[in-house]
């Protein structure tokens, strides 16, 4: 039987409140310690619809629901775990109040434009300034599209 190599599937939210993006602070390796979007890996049998929902939830208990797709990203380099894929959403929140729980450290609302004043895990500041593209813009993005 021939073994594949293929890419990881994952997906990442952004939720926006006033002029704030929450961010969750990782608890594990890799980027502990560092703020990211909440997201995660897709389970088998699972909708990737699904899986924002239920990432979310785990790492924020926050019950929210996809509005668009910002875009794909798939640089192999994105991740030092190997070639992970996200497929990242624009969510609304639906209820609950902002908890971190699963591997997320703490939750936090961090101004936009403060954004490029703190560290941020893996390519998520390049998703942040693509969702803001978008905001004016429209569009959907990906990790290589000339900006």
């Amino acid at each position: 039987m021939k073994v594949y190599k293929n890419p990881v599937p994952t997906v990442d939210a952004i939720i926006q409140k006033s002029s704030s993006l929450l961010f969750v602070k990782r608890k594990n390796y890799p980027f502990k310690n560092q703020f990211a979007l909440p997201g995660g890996f897709v389970n088998e049998g699972e909708t990737i619809e699904d899986a924002i929902v239920r990432e979310v939830y785990e790492e924020t208990s926050l019950e929210v629901h996809p509005i668009d797709i910002l875009g794909v990203y798939s640089d192999p380099t994105r991740d030092p775990r190997g070639h992970i894929m996200t497929v990242v959403f624009i969510v609304l929140v639906i209820r609950g109040i902002p908890t971190a729980r699963d591997d997320a450290h703490e939750i936090s609302w961090i101004p936009i434009n403060k954004i490029d004043e703190i560290e941020i895990a893996f390519d998520h500041k390049l998703l942040i300034h693509d969702y803001l593209k978008w905001k004016k813009e429209g569009g959907t993005y990906w990790t290589s599209k000339k900006r």
